[in-house]
């Protein structure tokens, strides 16, 4: 930034009172080094602004963002409304057909009152009046004999108050937020996790991310293959014939499969049975 940012530029001695000791050609001399001094040292040098004349709107951009080291624009809100304004005045006095020497004394008029603002707390109101000194100087100059030193002319100098009115004092506010102004770093460093789809030949997809549950994701979205929807099948089949035997079992007659001679053979050797435990068992007998 330049050492001389924020400083009420140096008056010029009165015609007439020259000094003791002082020549009129030493004065002007001195004058002329006094006028040099102001909006110095210059914010960009002469090879890089020879180097963005020759670039188009993003190569003016991409070369400011080298000259600044801004490295953070995705994420810096400071950095990113820095950028486009320094690109918007260069490209604006592109338009203006300005020369070397004028390129770079507007650039650091702009960088100056930012430094103004930024490092010297100056109000709306003092940029104001130190960008009226600073063009006075700068300026068009009712005296003849200074005409060579001026850097812009009369419709030059109005056409840069003018644009400093609609680009930085016009948006005063903001720019004041914008470098005194905290912000969490949530607002400009939140996290977001993303679910992705998982393979074709995953088991278990994840549910629609809009919300639908997995029953219905499974029944009616992605129908299980093709080879379990046989196996399930198959087992209905065999259920019902499964557990039908049981079914008969718990009503069927426990005689059959036996004949009828095999029923009898078993009714004599049990009647035989019962008789032979009665004659051995007498008393067991009952009377009348």
């Amino acid at each position: 930034m330049a050492a001389s940012v924020g400083t009420t530029p140096g008056g010029t001695t009165p015609a007439g009172m020259t000094p003791a000791g002082t020549t009129p050609e030493s004065e002007k001399d001195t004058e002329f080094q006094e006028r040099e001094k102001i909006l110095c040292p210059d914010f960009l040098s002469v090879a890089q602004i020879t180097e963005m004349l020759a670039e188009d709107v993003d190569g003016v951009q991409q070369k400011l963002e080298k000259f600044l080291n801004f490295r953070n624009l995705q994420t810096c809100l400071k950095e990113a409304s820095l950028l486009d304004y320094y690109v918007s005045g260069f490209l604006w006095a592109r338009g203006m057909d300005f020369s070397i020497i004028q390129y770079s004394k507007f650039m650091t008029l702009l960088d100056m009152l930012l430094h103004n603002l930024r490092t010297l707390h100056m109000s709306l109101e003092d940029s104001i009046k130190w960008l009226r000194e600073v063009m006075a100087e700068i300026g068009p100059s009712h005296s003849q004999k200074n005409e060579e030193w001026n850097i812009f002319d009369v419709k030059q100098a109005n056409a840069v108050v003018d644009y400093l009115k609609i680009s930085l004092f016009q948006h005063y506010k903001l720019y004041e937020f914008l470098f005194f102004s905290a912000r969490e770093e949530t607002v400009i460093g939140t996290e977001q996790v993303i679910e992705v789809v998982k393979p074709a030949g995953h088991p278990f997809p994840d549910p629609l991310e809009e919300g639908i549950s997995f029953d219905i994701f499974s029944t009616f979205i992605e129908p299980p293959p093709i080879l379990d929807m046989e196996m399930k099948g198959l087992n209905q089949e065999q259920g019902p014939e499964e557990s039908q035997p049981e079914a008969d079992t718990s009503e069927t007659d426990p005689l059959v499969g036996f004949t009828i001679e095999d029923i009898k053979l078993v009714l004599g050797q049990v009647t035989d049975d019962i008789s032979i435990s009665i004659q051995d068992n007498p008393k067991t007998t009952a009377h009348p």
